[in-house]
């Protein structure tokens, strides 16, 4: 099944854990406020192999991180458990805002590149390849691996037999999409 992931209305029909996602997205007005930083719901929930506990991920393409920064404190910073903070992830800075709304986390994270060329989206679309090709029974093995710890891209791995960084070895995949 294709989906488009860049228009997260594909939520609405999914299940339910999928549909109270896109209620507080719209509730909270997420993507409209981010707007101008390009951003893309990436993730468990949208390719449904999230666990109760699982985030929202956004992520966003900002140039400037202290007016990204100053942004999400000022549409975000009343929400409960509201943090900021900068970091450098793979060698790029980021700048991640989290907070707590109906019952869901957020994440909200940007980086000075293109959200469609963030590796949070490159991943999901490959993991989302390899679950059509594969079928239910390794969906459900990855959500058994990601349940006993494994975050997402070392649970793929292990079961493909991919050795060497998991999030490295799986974006060599992106060929095969």
């Amino acid at each position: 099944m294709i989906i488009d992931f860049k228009n997260i209305v594909y939520l609405k029909q999914g299940n339910e854990r999928q549909k109270l996602a896109y209620a507080a997205i719209a509730k909270y007005q997420v993507l409209e406020k981010l707007e101008d930083y390009n951003p893309l719901l990436t993730g468990t929930i949208p390719i449904e192999i999230d666990l109760p506990d699982s985030d929202l991920d956004i992520i966003c393409h900002c140039k400037d991180h202290m007016r990204f920064g100053d942004f999400l404190e000022k549409k975000f910073g009343n929400e409960t458990g509201f943090k900021l903070t900068t970091t450098v992830q793979n060698g790029i800075e980021a700048t991640v805002a989290t907070f707590i709304a109906d019952d869901f986390e957020f994440e909200i994270f940007g980086q000075n590149v293109p959200t469609e060329r963030q590796n949070a989206y490159r991943h999901m679309l490959i993991e989302h390849w390899l679950i059509q090709e594969k079928g239910n029974d390794f969906k459900q093995a990855v959500v058994e691996l990601k349940s006993k710890g494994f975050k997402t891209e070392p649970a793929f791995a292990k079961l493909l037999g991919i050795k060497g960084d998991p999030y490295v070895e799986l974006l060599k995949l992106e060929d095969n999409l």
